[in-house]
């Protein structure tokens, strides 16, 4: 009661001094915004600076990205940053969300004057510029699974699946709620809708700070401004929103309210939106003909000044002839143009900016200790993710696993396998050496399909998992265990089908024991293999050179599995023991010639428990490395 005592005398004295002084007024304003929403947040930032080291072949040089950034942003408002490419829009963006590491950051980003910390992750949302969604889930479900994992706990699964079909009308993405989201080679949605989608994705816990990168890139101009429309809806309700934008049409330009001109690095106009020409024109750069604000503005952060009329300190530099200040046309060069841009920004707005974010702003104690006491917090236990992911992962891949040309391969093969070595006699030894041949073969095709499969599960998966993973929409090892247990179901059917058509064509031993051995023992190798391609995807995240070092492994594996190579020399021989052919196929040999002899193909028939706790142990260590390679990635990225 004190605190709200205390703070409403606060407005009424803010109120009294607004009549008098303009900056007073929008604080006014601001302090109103808070009130009302308590979760309301307003970004501060000041002299931010960015810098990246390039490593060449012999050399390494530091770049600074970013100089001297300051500005605001409060609730209620849309920020838009622009610049011409490699301006660093998109670095200062990725700084005021918290996704670039702080070591390399100088100068201070504040929000409600407390800095970043793990509590604000739940209330930020950043839709990045490429749509990085899952083709083959519809609209709804997609956002479906976000709301599950992403809003709190304290709420139902139903109050949850209801705030994703809210989004879903708030976004006006009724009419293709049920088409799937599509991609290369899916047809699904728009590319507007797409964009609404990954809009919806954030906006679904109802976020104070949304970061959007580019959000109307590769969009028709209709579909840009309702998109922004949709944004500035969004502010309306006491949001602050921060997005960069490449080339906005004039009706674009003016649904925003402040705007930050950048120009390599350089902050050139910060201030209200409606007020950037007025600026540029009292620094006497004004359009000779009728142009777009956004490409006046553009083209004087390029540096290109035709058809802009330029101030007479500019026109005096050419005029003395100095080479590197003017071009070929007798214009100031944009060298020069970046220079005296930057300068007048400095000399006449920045320090006036800079005074305004000294103004504190008033915040609740107890609010304060919230941020800085509050724990992360998921929005599902881990069952629950596990569960989620699971449902989501499955239903996503099994269109993969089950296209045509999938079914096509692995029957195809069967069929041929099955002619070539039909109806063979296990009683006649040139039968048994033919037979095991082909339970080589099998072992070898189904060693080397899992593996060349796998390795694209975590490189290809990479942009989702680092999207989701800076949102703590999940744990790591809950993603990880869904991921991989996932595709056992569909596993284990084309194996069957394969089996099926070989097992009986190529007369192997008819009976059900060890049919459902064989169908066991190859199940065993699938997810072995498989671990091994998750682990050299995961480590490497490099398709190209994880398959190489796949290939070669692979061949390895099948040279040193016993059917080529009798007698192997004993300081290479140890290859055989960490292959995972060479324990399917000693298993499968068990399984079909136990009872007729106890070696075959100088392959002795024992026991075989070595061979079946090698394969589970690989199984479990080939997925526990990968997940700790993950987790280094994760670690590395600073997430």
């Amino acid at each position: 009661m004190r605190l709200a005592a205390v703070w409403h005398l606060a407005e009424l004295q803010v109120q009294a001094w607004a009549s008098h002084s303009p900056s007073l007024a929008s604080l006014c304003l601001l302090m109103k915004s808070l009130t009302s929403n308590p979760s309301a947040t307003m970004i501060s930032f000041k002299d931010l600076t960015y810098k990246v080291v390039i490593r060449g072949m012999t050399t390494t040089e530091e770049k600074e990205i970013l100089k001297g950034i300051t500005g605001s942003v409060n609730p209620g408002e849309v920020l838009a940053m622009m610049g011409p490419s490699g301006s660093g829009k998109t670095s200062l963006l990725n700084l005021l969300g918290g996704r670039l590491s702080q070591p390399s950051m100088g100068g201070s980003v504040t929000y409600n004057d407390l800095p970043y910390s793990k509590f604000l992750k739940s209330r930020i949302g950043f839709v990045t510029q490429d749509d990085v969604l899952f083709p083959h889930l519809t609209v709804k479900e997609t956002l479906t699974y976000a709301a599950l994992l992403k809003l709190p706990n304290t709420l139902t699964k139903d109050q949850k699946e209801k705030r994703a079909l809210d989004v879903i009308n708030e976004l006006g993405l009724e009419r293709c709620q049920d088409t799937m989201i599509g991609g290369s080679f899916v047809r699904g949605v728009s590319g507007g809708e797409r964009k609404r989608v990954c809009i919806g994705n954030e906006i679904i816990i109802n976020p104070s700070l949304l970061f959007l990168d580019e959000p109307t890139s590769g969009l028709d101009s209709t579909t840009a401004l309702r998109i922004v429309q949709m944004l500035h809806d969004i502010a309306e309700a006491g949001k602050t929103i921060v997005t960069t934008i490449h080339q906005p049409s004039s009706r674009l330009f003016h649904k925003f309210d402040k705007l930050i001109l950048l120009g390599k690095g350089s902050l050139l106009y910060f201030g209200k939106a409606s007020e950037a020409m007025d600026y540029f024109q009292f620094i006497g750069c004004t359009p000779l003909i009728a142009m777009n604000p956004a490409e006046f503005l553009l083209d004087l952060a390029n540096g290109n000044v035709n058809d802009i009329s330029v101030p007479s300190e500019l026109e005096d530099k050419v005029q003395v002839g100095n080479a590197e200040a003017e071009t070929q046309n007798g214009k100031p060069s944009a060298a020069v143009v970046q220079e005296y841009l930057v300068e007048a920004y400095e000399t006449r707005v920045a320090e006036i900016e800079k005074k305004k974010l000294m103004v504190p702003i008033p915040l609740d104690e107890e609010l304060k200790s919230k941020v800085h006491s509050l724990k992360r917090q998921w929005g599902a236990s881990w069952c629950e993710q596990y569960s989620i992911l699971f449902r989501r992962g499955f239903k996503e891949r099994r269109h993969d696993y089950f296209s045509w040309l999938r079914i096509t391969q692995v029957l195809a093969t069967a069929i041929i396998l099955g002619l070539l070595w039909w109806q063979s006699d296990a009683n006649d030894p040139n039968g048994q050496q033919d037979q095991a041949g082909l339970l080589f073969f099998i072992a070898v095709f189904w060693g080397f399909f899992p593996v060349f499969t796998a390795i694209f599960t975590f490189p290809q998966e990479r942009a989702m998992l680092t999207k989701e993973r800076a949102t703590d929409m999940y744990r790591l090892s809950a993603y990880f265990v869904a991921r991989t247990t996932s595709d056992l179901p569909l596993d284990l059917v084309l194996p069957v089908l394969f089996l099926l058509v070989v097992y009986f064509m190529a007369g192997l031993r008819l009976s059900a024991g060890p049919f459902f051995l064989s169908i066991l023992t190859v199940f065993l190798c699938i997810v072995a293999a498989q671990g091994l391609g998750l682990a050299i995807g995961a480590t490497l995240m490099d398709l190209k050179r994880a398959t190489t070092l796949a290939s070669v492994t692979v061949m390895t594996f099948m040279l040193a599995g016993g059917f080529f190579v009798k007698k192997v020399p004993i300081f290479i021989s140890w290859i055989r023991y960490i292959s995972f052919n060479y324990h399917t196929y000693k298993l499968l040999l068990k399984v079909q010639y136990e009872h007729i002899t106890p070696s075959i193909n100088g392959i002795k028939i024992d026991s075989c428990f070595t061979e079946v706790a090698a394969l589970i142990t690989m199984v479990f260590g080939y997925r526990l490395l990968a997940y700790l390679s993950l987790r280094w990635m994760k670690l590395q990225a600073g997430a």
